[in-house]
């Protein structure tokens, strides 16, 4: 998913730049023969790795240097300025490194050097580890983050991921977004490769219907008789959309979006239909009514709300992105529901019917915690863990979307259905498993989509007592802080980004 730049910009850094020209903290993108290069300096140390972020090529230059990691402005990955290591989701892929040295008051960029690269070759660092099992429930962002990570950080004994899916970790965010509207190719859906889970011993079982945990036995039972035996587990089973509950709703034309095979199916459909109605103004039913328009469906959306967003982002945000979206064609119906699908028409509470060829249901998401539950973990609107992500269960460890934990900024237990909160949750869970007793402080982030727009998000924010705009919305130049008892919870951003938060959130993100 990372585009390498044919023709890179910024000085020679092979040639050298003044000393003077970089600053303590500072960094500046080159390139070196046709590579692009960044460089960057803390204190009287320089380092020099490769500036197009590998998750989505975005300008790391354009990022954030926290001590020594730098950071990408566009959907938070971080990498270590030392090694190239990614270190943060979502990006799992190592930049590569130069030597960089100062001379003469100059800073040049020398020779290329070896990245951190695998440091998970399969070699465990004690004997004891070659005998334990760990098997992770789910293959969604929490677990394959959490098999990555195992294996890099040299875990030899076997893993085991068991999925639901009948595709191995895919990029779910794209399912709404440009693979929906036909801007991301197939090839950009998987995590990784086939080969990367054979090179590494990632036992990979697809279709995988767990039916039950026995944690005191350490088994997983599966569909079919078969039981899976665990030292460690860790249970990542994420959320399942809502269904509308009203009559007609199991007709054919009828889809939710939560799997790359809702969204190759929707694709399908979409291909024969003229007219689209979209049940739900959340970030998902608005970026599928982005991407369907992009496809130049005609498309309705029904939402209860008075505003799309308003309760996440404020009335503020929510009229702007209702403008946007009625800027290229999307027409909502708010303040309705729909009562009932008759054939082919939508008909809602306010007494209007919509045709509709393709109707996409986008109400929400509830947490799978059904396996937790039976396994007599504790459970308060999720599952419960505590900052190491352990359930009540010593050994087994929850994350992602159904994972309620401490959270460290706030004081308050979170549960979150964020891409990356799971992914970096999955990171963490694969540390602890290894005994590194890793708490989980990131700061939640998430990002949205629409049209040329992005939206991106720092921090929770449930409730807030004041809401301050820096910039511009309207104009797509803004930074929102949200916040309460005088503190920032969380801050929105189109294109102002690259801003550490004031007060509170810590630098997690």
């Amino acid at each position: 998913m990372s585009a390498e730049q044919s023709n890179p910009t910024g000085p020679d850094l092979a040639q050298g730049i003044p000393l003077d020209d970089l600053s303590d903290g500072g960094m500046l993108g080159g390139h070196v023969g046709q590579e692009p290069v960044l460089l960057a300096r803390r204190g009287n140390e320089f380092f020099a790795i490769g500036s197009t972020c590998s998750h989505y090529g975005g300008p790391l230059a354009e990022g954030l240097v926290v001590d020594d990691t730098v950071r990408c402005p566009w959907h938070h990955a971080r990498f270590s300025l030392r090694t190239g290591e990614a270190i943060g989701a979502p990006a799992f892929n190592p930049m590569s490194c130069w030597r960089a040295e100062e001379r003469d008051g100059k800073v040049l960029v020398r020779e290329k050097i070896e990245p951190a690269d695998q440091r998970g070759s399969g070699k465990a660092r004690n004997s004891s580890e070659k005998s334990e099992r760990v098997v992770i429930v789910g293959g969604g962002a929490a677990g394959f983050a959490a098999a990555e990570m195992l294996r890099r950080e040299g875990f030899a004994g076997s893993v085991t991921l068991l999925s639901s899916d009948d595709a191995a970790p895919y990029d779910r965010p794209n399912c709404s977004k440009d693979y929906l509207a036909g801007n991301a190719p197939e090839d950009w859906m998987p995590l990784k490769p086939p080969e990367f889970y054979k090179e590494r011993t990632i036992d990979v079982l697809l279709g995988a219907d767990v039916t039950g945990i026995d944690a005191k036995a350490r088994q997983v039972m599966i569909a079919g008789g078969r039981n899976v035996a665990f030292d460690k587990l860790l249970l990542a089973t994420g959320a399942e959309p809502v269904r509308l509950d009203v009559p007609g709703a199991n007709q054919p034309h009828m889809h939710v979006l939560r799997s790359l095979s809702d969204s190759r199916t929707i694709i399908a459909k979409a291909k024969e239909a003229r007219r689209v109605v979209v049940l739900g103004a959340s970030f998902i039913g608005l970026e599928v009514a982005a991407s369907l328009r992009a496809r130049e469906l005609e498309v309705h959306v029904v939402a209860p709300d008075r505003r799309p967003m308003e309760r996440v982002l404020g009335r503020e945000f929510g009229d702007f992105i209702r403008g946007l979206h009625e800027e290229h064609g999307v027409v909502f119906h708010l303040e309705e529901t729909a009562t009932a699908i008759d054939g082919r028409n939508v008909k809602l509470k306010g007494g209007a019917t919509l045709s509709a060829d393709l109707v996409v249901v986008g109400i929400g998401v509830r947490p799978r915690t059904q396996l937790a539950e039976g396994a007599g973990l504790e459970i308060d609107r999720g599952v419960v863990v505590n900052e190491h992500l352990e359930t009540s269960a010593p050994g087994i460890y929850a994350a992602g979307d159904i994972a309620r934990w401490p959270d460290p900024h706030t004081g308050e237990n979170l549960r979150i259905e964020h891409w990356v909160v799971a992914e970096r949750q999955g990171q963490t869970v694969a540390q602890n498993i290894l005994g590194q007793r890793q708490r989980f402080s990131d700061v939640p982030f998430f990002w949205s989509q629409h049209y040329d727009v992005p939206i991106n998000y720092v921090g929770h924010a449930e409730k807030w007592d004041k809401l301050e705009i820096e910039g511009d919305i309207k104009g797509r130049d803004c930074l929102v802080r949200y916040r309460r008892d005088g503190t920032v919870l969380a801050v929105a951003s189109i294109y102002r980004d690259p801003r550490e938060p004031q007060g509170g959130m810590g630098d997690g993100s």
